[in-house]
């Protein structure tokens, strides 16, 4: 677990914060602009969704606060802190699973707690911590070979878990899975969400899923991505996808999404 400052974040500075950034690519043709002046912030334990038209940027805007991709202007903190490299305790999960297909449930989430450091004396109990957490115990010897792909998923949040990060960036993990294996790990991630409290940048192209899961939806334009909208998601917690599908609240925020998505313009809500 993260010490009690890790999870506030430095002299209770967002935990993440974005001012001004612009993200350019080269290519053959001449510079591409990614992301233009977005601007944003995440603080300490909130869940914030990114949504928008495939290709137009949300995944560089992740990869950027890694420090994976360097901005063209503006800049990038995590915790009070410029990056410029990869920052410390951020966790990344992608679609794939990213899974070591020769190494066990147990051997794939010990990869992160060596990444992190943690002496191999006190790596049984955060693994048995986690395993329980993920509700993988009984296949802690399972290869990935033998997963559902739901399980599979839990198998990389655990990897990620060990690493402890204070802020977890997930481009959508979610993706590949059916519908009911993905409403499965998005009850898995909000259970775990309450209770480890990181702080999530979560991009999917699913609306449903984004408000099912978000403290805040973000909504972007066609690249260059440019934030179009802000909603805030007033729904109580704990949640369940299934549930709320039947909820006026919740198809109320889908629809709104919806019309910002297609009219690709600022609005506030």
């Amino acid at each position: 677990m993260a010490s009690r400052d890790e999870i506030r974040g430095a002299g209770g500075a967002p935990r993440i914060l974005l001012d001004n950034v612009s993200v350019s690519y080269a290519t053959q043709r001449g510079r591409l602009l990614v992301v233009d002046r977005v601007s944003l912030a995440v603080d300490r334990a909130e869940f914030v969704v990114l949504v928008g038209p495939s290709g137009c940027g949300k995944s560089t805007i992740l990869r950027a606060i890694a420090g994976l991709n360097a901005a063209e202007s503006g800049i990038i903190s995590v915790d009070g802190k410029k990056v410029d490299g990869p920052p410390e305790h951020i966790g990344f999960m992608f679609q794939r699973d990213t899974l070591l297909p020769w190494l066990t449930v147990r051997g794939n989430i010990e990869v992160g707690l060596e990444l992190a450091g943690v002496p191999s004396a006190q790596r049984t109990t955060r693994i048995a911590d986690l395993l329980t957490l993920l509700r993988l115990s009984e296949f802690h010897d399972a290869y990935p070979a033998q997963l559902s792909g739901g399980m599979r998923h839990r198998v990389s949040l655990g990897r990620m878990l060990a690493y402890q990060p204070a802020v977890m960036l997930m481009d959508e993990p979610f993706g590949a899975l059916d519908f009911q294996t993905k409403a499965v790990m998005g009850r898995e991630l909000l259970r775990i969400w309450e209770t480890e409290r990181r702080s999530i940048l979560f991009v999917t192209h699913d609306i449903e899923e984004a408000v099912a899961l978000a403290d805040r939806v973000l909504v972007f334009s066609p690249r260059p991505a440019r934030i179009v909208a802000e909603h805030r998601i007033d729904l109580a917690r704990p949640r369940n996808l299934q549930q709320l599908r039947t909820d006026p609240a919740f198809t109320a925020y889908t629809s709104a999404i919806w019309e910002t998505l297609g009219d690709g313009e600022p609005v506030s809500a």
